[in-house]
């Protein structure tokens, strides 16, 4: 979250609520994020140097903005072009890396993420095609009973092959707008 947190605030300072409300108007399609916790990233973001706080200009009421520094546009766009790794947080990282993709100025810079991504997903693609080889030859020798049950589990393990052929046709449309 403090990746996205950083980019939000390459556009300008913004303070925890306006924070808070670009998540909820188009963050939120991808990643769930409570007050609490966008509070506490921020104040993460804050303590290590990432982010400065400062009286708004021109505020009455003492309300606090939040602006990167160089040091936070440095972290955010290594993290933008690092190899994205495994487990369950990846397709939010990609569908975070392409929300924010437009914030990167160099063409390259933004031709190497989408490059990035492509890998990860083909990869991912390739493991879940070998694990299927190897459940199909598995399941050849199951009884009927046993045969049934995994026909539904191996409906799930045909979504992912889907999903992952999905996305990878999407980010090369995406590529062709970068």
């Amino acid at each position: 979250m403090q990746f996205v947190i950083l980019g939000l605030l390459l556009s300008g300072p913004l303070s925890l609520y306006d924070l808070q409300k670009r998540f909820a108007a188009g963050i939120s399609l991808f990643y769930s994020a409570s007050s609490g916790s966008i509070q506490r990233a921020l104040q993460h973001l804050v303590d290590d140097g990432a982010v400065v706080v400062a009286e708004a200009d021109g505020s009455r009421r003492g309300r606090k903005v939040h602006r990167i520094t160089d040091e936070g546009r440095e972290r955010w766009r290594a993290w933008m072009r690092a190899p994205i790794s495994g487990g369950t947080d990846a397709e939010t990282v990609v569908l975070a890396r392409v929300y924010l993709l437009g914030l990167l100025e160099a063409p390259e810079d933004r031709a190497d993420v989408l490059r990035g991504i492509r890998e990860h997903v083909d990869g991912s693609r390739e493991a879940l095609e070998a694990l299927a080889t190897e459940v199909d030859a598995k399941a050849a020798g199951l009884d009927d009973a046993s045969r049934r049950i995994f026909a539904f589990q191996r409906a799930t393990l045909e979504y992912g092959l889907r999903s992952h052929a999905v996305m990878r046709e999407w980010i090369d449309d995406v590529g062709e707008q970068a």
